[in-house]
């Protein structure tokens, strides 16, 4: 039987825009608690929360200065005790967002390693260095978020360096102590009850010792992703992403297996195949997801078969598939139209694809990305890059619920504004609606859960003409024909695989069978059960 994660359907909960239950303007764990019937009524098998530890709030939750605790924003150790019994309780797993590269610099540990002298028990604990002769940075290691990745520490007298924010410092996985307690934070929440984890950036535990200067992306290579940010300008092989983070990754998938039927997926950004993200559970994690879909801008057939034509070099790794997240803009904006029927199709082709899917909040009403003022984001990625880039504010606006005022959000003044952009794909406003987008997710996460060839079938793309896209699923006697019409006009598709195939009452948009051929309206999607030995 295969293991419950694989081809399960998870849902993001970003807590603090999720539902504020005591008024003061936070997303909290009691109004997950609050929202767990509508969660369930998705039909996903669980929920992935974002960050839930004690945080400065530097980087949101993703700076962590206690790893044991709850944020005081979100509730208590109790609130979370009450979400993971009622959601078990619903059958509904609950895994938590681990960030264990690196942690708050006001975490006691690396206090303790700032202050605590050169022979101190944490002193190697995170990645110090001197600088060089003239004060400048050890070497040339760039932050993802700008500028130097080392922050000069005078009561050191050394740097100490950082990936993100100069306020997360990396902790140093290579010092044996410092590695067993980010473990051990593992066994806490596992022995807690939770059923597994999303860890950040789990391309970054490890780094070069010897400090090598990265090299840079050839000029040829330059394209906008690179020229967009500084530390995009070099690759990252030495500060983080190596070969050595593989055996660690499979050190943390059987430290989270030794307590039984649970599972761990890590986050890929960078050099995906050199540092793990593509591994087998036998070698490293459970799955991976990485950035090459979450940063697609086109809707054309090649963002989804170029990462499978990658992926099919991998053939025993299983994926996470995600194509929005709390870090880029919303799928609807980023690849859609706007339309409700663009938005349709993509949730129907995220749950189509081979992988184990993540839903981020909203994704189920076809919200678009918000447009906020700069001196309303709270994102400091928002705030370095204005106005280039608005940051990351804007696909973390408050869940609509209701319309008009704080739309169901909140009783009191929101952390961030509710976007005008949401007016109208309210969750009352869908649920009253049976042509919406929420409407239609449910039924297709419905008919996935009762599909084995969606859950867990292998993928074989079909040889058709974009904007059309097309792949038939298929598992033991099982085989289901996708087809999507990535496009806003209308499209006939002739295909052999097609005839005798017998057109399924889901979709989105219209489609008329005739033979071999389909007719698809714009933006439409089709399935139709084909026999397992289909070509």
């Amino acid at each position: 039987m295969a293991p419950w994660w694989k081809g399960a359907v998870l849902y993001h909960v970003y807590v603090r825009s999720f539902f504020d239950a005591n008024g003061d303007g936070q997303g909290d764990l009691p109004g997950v608690l609050a929202k767990l019937d509508y969660i369930e009524s998705l039909g996903v098998d669980g929920i992935w929360l974002s960050p839930i530890h004690p945080s400065p709030n530097r980087d949101w939750g993703y700076d962590v200065a206690d790893y044991e605790g709850v944020q005081a924003d979100y509730g208590t150790l109790d609130d979370f005790q009450a979400l993971l019994d009622a959601a078990h309780a619903r059958g509904l797993k609950v895994l938590l967002d681990e960030v264990l590269a690196h942690t708050s610099d006001v975490h006691p540990w690396y206090l303790e390693s700032l202050t605590g002298g050169p022979d101190g028990p944490k002193a190697d604990w995170y990645v110090w260095a001197d600088p060089k002769e003239d004060g400048t940075a050890p070497n040339n290691w760039l932050s993802v978020f700008g500028g130097p990745a080392w922050a000069y520490q005078p009561t050191r007298r050394q740097h100490y360096h950082h990936k993100f924010l100069r306020q997360q410092p990396k902790l140093n996985w290579q010092n044996g102590a410092a590695r067993e307690a980010a473990l051990s934070v593992l066994d806490l929440w596992l022995s807690r009850g939770v059923d597994g984890f999303r860890l950040d950036v789990a391309n970054a535990f490890l780094h070069d010792a010897d400090l090598t200067d990265n090299p840079p992306v050839p000029l040829a290579e330059r394209g906008p992703l690179e020229w967009g940010h500084a530390g995009n300008l070099q690759r990252h092989i030495f500060d983080s992403n190596l070969p050595q983070n593989i055996p660690l990754l499979d050190e943390v998938r059987r430290r989270v297996d030794a307590h039984g039927q649970r599972f761990v997926f890590g986050e890929f950004s960078e050099e995906e195949a050199r540092c793990g993200a593509y591994c087998t559970p036998a070698e490293g994690l459970h799955s991976g997801y990485t950035f090459v879909m979450l940063l697609a801008r086109e809707l054309t057939p090649a963002f989804v078969t170029d990462h499978y034509a990658t992926l099919a070099a991998y053939p025993d790794h299983w994926p996470t598939i995600s194509f929005s997240n709390h870090d880029v803009p919303r799928t609807a904006s980023r690849l859609g139209d706007g339309s409700a029927a663009a938005a349709k199709l993509l949730f129907a082709l995220l749950l189509s694809l081979k992988g184990t899917t993540l839903i981020y909040q909203g994704e189920e009403l076809g919200l678009p990305q918000a447009a906020l003022p700069r001196h309303l984001l709270r994102d400091p990625v928002g705030d370095l890059y204005w106005p280039y880039d608005g940051g990351r504010d804007g696909c973390r606006t408050p869940m609509p619920w209701t319309e008009g005022g704080t739309m169901g959000f909140s009783s009191g003044d929101p952390w961030l504004p509710l976007a005008a952009e949401h007016a109208g794909l309210s969750v009352a406003a869908q649920e009253a609606d049976p042509d919406s987008p929420l409407a239609a997710a449910r039924a297709l996460i419905a008919w996935r859960k009762a599909s084995p060839a969606l859950r867990l079938g292998e993928i074989e793309f079909l040889e058709v003409p974009g904007p059309l896209l097309a792949f038939i699923r298929c598992h033991g006697d099982q085989a289901v024909a996708c087809v999507f019409n990535l496009s806003g006009k209308p499209a006939v598709l002739d295909h052999p695989a097609l005839a005798g195939g017998a057109l399924q009452p889901l979709g989105a948009g219209e489609a008329e069978q005739r033979g071999g051929s389909l007719g698809l309206s714009p933006y439409a999607v089709a399935f139709l059960a084909l026999s397992a030995d289909a070509d």
